[in-house]
Parts: structure tokens; C-alpha cells; sequence
């Protein structure tokens, strides 16, 4: 019997090889070096909502768990506060990423992030509080559940001329993601989760692929000439 989290692993599976090839497209650029400090902007403005989403997910976990007749609620609960604080302060490792190429570290939090960063969020909020926080572990398995390559920071450094010490929060998260991809494939293969909240972490999922393609495609068109884009 194919498990919760291979049933869903399987079904992003079907799209993440778009996300592959749309992520590809924005170092295929030109000017890898010019797109570098945009992608950091663009990380950015991603993962500085992880963590207030994942709050927001905690509190309407324990809402519904104290109601007694949720127990995918109650176990999510144990969840948010172990991942919460694992995620905490990532926002300030891209900053930190931009400092180092001599840039202003400030100039994330100014910015308005793009529509699809706004829906990618929004949609996770809107599930929460109007269908059931489970919905987020959709959001996550795709976010941690495909980790950069070891190397990828080391490449990219050597592809752009940047320093090292620019790529930081990529090599982090080689580092990190494979426990909490591997964390998060435990839990929801232990999660009571009835037909209907399997197929919404599903949605869920889906959703922030598709998102997140539209994102980083309109990065990538910005330093690709419009004779050599996709039509």
C-alpha cells in the first residue's frame, strides 16, 4: 500500500519537473551574475513568510486540538514547535547573502514582492483558518522536499564570479533539507488524514509549484531577450 507521503511525493512529482527546468532557465541567463542578487530578492520574499504562515498554522492547530476532536490538529501541534524555530532567522541568511555582494541588506524588506509571492502565501493563510492547517505540510514538502545539491553553491559561485560566501543560505539548506523533508515524510505517513484532508495537502501542493514556477519564470524572462524565451 503506497504510503501518505509517497502518494504525495508522487503527484509533485508530475510537476517538479517544470519547477526543474523554469529554475534552470534563470541561471541559463545571459548575465548569471546580474540575475543573482534579483534571485536572492525573490528568495527572499519567499522565505520571510515561512515562518509567520507557519505561526499562524501553530495557533489554529492548537485551536483545533483543544477542542478535543481533532487529532491531526493535535499532532501538528508538537510539529510547528519543533520546525518553527529550524526556520527562524532564514530571511536574515539571504540578507546576509546580499551584504556580501556589496549590496544593501535592507533593500528586501522594501520591495513589494509579485503577485504570485503574494498568492503563494495567501492560499496557505486562506486554507488555514478556513479548511485545516494540514494544508501547509503541502506547501513545506515542496519548499524542503527537493534540497539543493551539495555542490549547488560551490557551481554557482564559479558560474557567476561571486564569492563564495554570497551563496551561504543555498549550502545551508543543502545541509538542512533532507532532515526536514525526511521529518516531514514521518509525520504525514503517521497523521490520521481522512480522503479529504489528504487531497488538500495535495492542492496545496500543487498550487505552490505552479506558483512558484510563475515566479521564478518572470525572473528568468526579465534577463532572457524575448527572441530566446519559451513560447
Amino acid at each position: 500500500m503506497i504510503t501518505t507521503a509517497a502518494a504525495l511525493d508522487a503527484r509533485i512529482g508530475l510537476l517538479r519537473p517544470g519547477l526543474r527546468a523554469t529554475l534552470a532557465r534563470v541561471w541559463a541567463v545571459p548575465d548569471p551574475a546580474a540575475v543573482y542578487p534579483e534571485y536572492l530578492h525573490l528568495t527572499h520574499q519567499i522565505i520571510r513568510a515561512t515562518v509567520p504562515v507557519m505561526e499562524v498554522a501553530a495557533a489554529r492547530s492548537r485551536e483545533l486540538a483543544d477542542r478535543g476532536d481533532d487529532p491531526v490538529a493535535a499532532a501538528l501541534v508538537p510539529y510547528w514547535a519543533r520546525h518553527i524555530p529550524e526556520e527562524r532567522g532564514h530571511d536574515v541568511w539571504v540578507c546576509e547573502d546580499l551584504a556580501a555582494l556589496g549590496q544593501d541588506p535592507g533593500e528586501p524588506w522594501r520591495r513589494i514582492p509579485p503577485a504570485p509571492v503574494a498568492a503563494l502565501a495567501g492560499a496557505q493563510y486562506f486554507w488555514i483558518e478556513r479548511l485545516h492547517p494540514v494544508c501547509l505540510l503541502g506547501y513545506i514538502a515542496v519548499l524542503e522536499g527537493d534540497p539543493p545539491h551539495p555542490r549547488a553553491a560551490e557551481r554557482l559561485s564559479a558560474r557567476t564570479g561571486h564569492p563564495r560566501a554570497a551563496f551561504r543560505t543555498l549550502a545551508r539548506h543543502a545541509e538542512e533539507d533532507p532532515g526536514h523533508r525526511d521529518a516531514l515524510r514521518r509525520l504525514l505517513d503517521t497523521l490520521p488524514l481522512e480522503a479529504r484532508l489528504r487531497r488538500a495537502v495535495s492542492v496545496s501542493a500543487l498550487n505552490t509549484v505552479q506558483l512558484l514556477v510563475a515566479a521564478f519564470g518572470e525572473l528568468a524572462d526579465r534577463f532572457t531577450p524575448p527572441s530566446e524565451r519559451s513560447a
